[in-house]
């Protein structure tokens, strides 16, 4: 579901990188930094909210550091002087794997989450208002910076969900790093399943459906499904026990043709996290997964403001629905 009057995302921002934050922090403002960290001799990562393009006045310093065995650095910078660290001796991150990154402002501190798990509380020790820029630096490769204003959120949103923007690459075959090792699977109440939910409004060219989880350990199979009535319009069946993704559509309750090819291996798997990005062109459905374009998949349903409803069954559990 689109956020109306929330700050456009940067897209694909070349590191390093610094740009403003509309209107500067506010309690309840969410801002998600996905990308993915580079596999190279680089030890460290930052990002930093802060006053300005200087980096004087630096209300949070999140910095990721791969030596000594992993580790996370938070700190503030007042008029050019740190204070003290803050260290977290845990690595959430893995070199060459992508990341979510979640910083949600509250009111006596951030609340910071790695793919979709809580990581860590830093209290504030300036004002967050002053913050209006927000920087990127080191081994890290950037998808987009997306912010989610105070109080918007859908009653099928979990509480650290966001509106995801999501670029990928659209070369059939081209590789994308595989998701970063999950935390443990939780139940997450707001996605209970099945879970069913409507597409506000329909399809129609350019819209996009994300859609992302947790495959549960030794799970056989899940689904996605488009629906519009009572047939399925695009029906996404990872098969564990087949190696295979199928594709296919059901009229009148009967299937059509089924698609099987993929431009590499199977994309999903066995309790890892999941990122399904299904967007909706004129003649086809485009899909990704983790950032690799896996095949178009041309309608067969041609009314596209009927597919209104989208389905989830299986040996998943979701962490964030975006219709």
């Amino acid at each position: 579901m689109a956020v109306s009057g929330a700050q456009p995302p940067y897209l694909s921002p070349v590191v390093p990188f610094s740009g403003i934050i509309q209107g500067g922090l506010q309690v309840g403002l969410q801002i998600t930094v996905n990308g993915s960290v580079l596999n190279t001799s680089t030890s460290r990562f930052a990002v930093n909210l802060q006053t300005g393009f200087g980096d004087n006045d630096i209300a949070l310093h999140f910095n990721p550091r791969f030596e000594d065995g992993g580790y996370v650095v938070c700190n503030t910078k007042q008029k050019g002087c740190w204070g003290n660290e803050e260290r977290r001796m845990q690595m959430p991150f893995q070199k060459g794997r992508p990341f979510q990154l979640c910083f949600l402002v509250q009111p006596s501190d951030f609340k910071v989450t790695v793919n979709g798990s809580f990581f860590v509380q830093y209290s504030h020790r300036v004002p967050f208002h002053l913050v209006d820029n927000i920087s990127v630096s080191g081994a890290v490769q950037l998808s987009y910076i997306s912010f989610q204003p105070p109080g918007v959120r859908t009653a099928n949103q979990a509480p650290f969900t966001q509106t995801i923007i999501h670029t990928v690459q659209t070369t059939p075959g081209q590789m994308f790093p595989n998701p970063a090792i999950p935390p443990p699977v939780y139940q997450n109440p707001s996605y209970p399943m099945p879970f069913f939910t409507s597409i506000p409004g329909g399809l129609y060219p350019s819209k996009s459906i994300v859609i992302s989880g947790i495959v549960l350990p030794g799970a056989q199979r899940f689904c996605i499904d488009l629906r519009s009535g009572n047939d399925i319009a695009f029906h996404l069946n990872p098969r564990f026990n087949e190696n295979a993704v199928v594709r296919n559509t059901q009229i009148n309750n009967r299937w059509g043709t089924e698609e099987r090819s993929l431009p590499g291996k199977m994309p999903f798997i066995q309790g890892q996290y999941f990122l399904v990005w299904i967007m909706c062109e004129g003649y086809c459905f485009k899909v990704s997964v983790d950032g690799q374009h896996q095949f178009d998949y041309y309608h067969r349903v041609n009314n596209l403001t009927a597919i209104n409803h989208l389905q989830v069954t299986g040996d998943v559990q979701l962490t964030h629905v975006q219709t």
